[in-house]
């Protein structure tokens, strides 16, 4: 039995790290740019990175996860690209394939996005 399952492998799963991003992104600058026009203190400024630190691991595994179907879609990387056979199996591979690659820059955007939030310490006017 698999944890999960092969049907989730479809077009969608392209499209699963890069929306992750930018909800992700949305998220955290939306609520520090919020919090912040509202006059945030700064000693309650630790709670807010701590909740979208959180969200930030959420975010990052659910990629991860995304990234995992990927690589078990593109066969573990046991074939080299490119995939451009005008078949079945060619498409599965290239969509894992770039569907891999994609989870690796929304994993590193995310990363990104989090870096300053979590380096800041307080709203600056």
């Amino acid at each position: 039995m698999r944890l999960l399952p092969r049907e989730l492998e479809t077009l969608w799963t392209l499209f699963t790290a890069p929306i992750v991003w930018a909800l992700h992104f949305l998220a955290c600058y939306l609520t520090v740019a919020i919090y912040c026009a509202k006059g945030g203190r700064a000693q309650h400024f630790v709670g807010l990175q701590w909740m979208l630190g959180a969200l930030t691991f959420l975010a990052l595994a659910t990629i991860a996860v995304s990234a995992y179907l990927a690589w078990r879609q593109w066969g573990f990387g046991t074939t080299d690209p490119p995939h451009d056979e005008p078949t079945d199996r060619a498409r599965k591979l290239f969509q894992g394939f770039a569907t891999l690659l994609l989870s690796a820059l929304s994993f590193v955007a995310v990363l990104f996005v989090a870096t300053p939030i979590m380096l800041i310490n307080g709203c600056f006017s």
